[in-house]
C-alpha cells in the first residue's frame, strides 16, 4: 500500500478562490449601474433631437398673441438678434395669427430702456397700434419672462400664444410655456444654431424636464448669460402691461 504525503499548503486547496466570480450582489449593482446609465445617455440623445428638431421647424398658428422673448438692446436700439425676431413678429402680425404682441425684457444696469419698451417702440414705428402691444419688461431670464407673459394673458382671457425666439432655443420656450400653462408653438426667428447651443440647450432642457424648468432659473440664466446677445437681461421697474 502506498501511502502518498502532501505538503501542508501544498497544490490541494492552494487553488482554492482562485478565478471566483464576483459576489451576485456586486453582479446585478454592476448590471443595473450599466443599464442606468445607458438609460441616461438614451435620453439625453432623444432631447437633443428634439432641440435640433424644433431649431428647425416652424409651428406657428392661430393664437390669442405673439410673444416676443427679448434679447440685447443698444441705448433704446434693438441689436441685430432683436430686430431679427421684431421683423418675424411683425411678419406674423401681418399674416393675421394674432391681434396682441406681448414683448419682454429687462434692462442692464445703467441702459436707458427696457428689451420691451425698446422692443414695443420698434413695433409702433412699424405701424402696430400701440393698444396692441403688451410690455413685460420685469423678467431676468426666459422662465420669469415667460411667467409674467402668461399672468398678462390669462388677465385678458388669452391661453394660446407663438413664441418667438431663435431656434436652438425653440424646445426650452415652449416646454416652459407649457409648465406655466400656455398652450403655445414656436416659430423661429432665425432656424438652427452652434453645436454649443444645441448641448447647452439640451442640458437645461434634460434637468428641466427632471425637476421643473421654475427649479431651473440659476441654471437658466448662467446658460442666458454665456449668449452674445442673452434672451433677457435683469430686473427692471416699470409697468409690466
Amino acid at each position: 500500500m502506498t501511502t502518498v504525503l502532501r505538503r501542508p499548503g501544498g497544490r490541494q486547496g492552494g487553488t482554492k478562490g482562485r478565478g471566483r466570480s464576483p459576489h451576485p450582489v456586486r453582479r446585478w449593482a454592476i448590471r443595473l449601474g450599466l443599464v442606468a446609465l445607458a438609460l441616461v445617455a438614451l435620453y439625453v440623445a432623444v432631447t437633443f433631437v428634439q432641440v435640433w428638431w424644433a431649431a428647425r421647424h416652424d409651428r406657428a398658428r392661430a393664437s390669442d398673441a405673439i410673444v416676443v422673448l427679448g434679447a440685447a438692446q443698444y441705448n433704446c436700439h434693438p441689436s441685430p438678434v432683436l430686430e431679427q425676431r421684431l421683423d418675424h413678429a411683425l411678419s406674423l402680425y401681418h399674416d393675421g395669427l394674432a391681434r396682441r404682441l406681448v414683448v419682454t425684457g429687462g434692462k442692464r444696469p445703467g441702459d436707458r430702456c427696457t428689451e420691451a419698451q425698446t422692443s414695443a417702440a420698434y413695433l409702433e414705428d412699424a405701424g402696430v397700434p400701440s393698444s396692441a402691444i403688451l410690455r413685460e419688461d420685469h423678467g431676468a431670464n426666459t422662465w420669469e419672462s415667460l411667467a409674467a407673459a402668461a399672468r398678462i394673458l390669462r388677465d385678458r382671457h388669452m391661453t394660446r400664444a407663438v413664441l418667438v425666439t431663435n431656434g436652438y432655443h425653440a424646445l426650452r420656450a415652449e416646454a416652459i410655456a407649457g409648465e406655466l400653462g400656455l398652450q403655445a408653438s414656436v416659430s423661429p426667428s432665425h432656424k438652427g444654431g452652434t453645436l454649443h447651443d444645441y448641448l447647452e440647450e439640451t442640458a437645461a432642457v434634460s434637468i428641466g424636464r427632471i425637476i421643473g424648468f421654475g427649479r431651473l432659473v440659476d441654471i437658466d440664466g448662467h446658460v442666458e448669460s454665456k449668449i452674445d446677445s442673452p434672451i433677457s437681461t435683469t430686473h427692471a421697474t416699470g409697468d409690466g402691461g
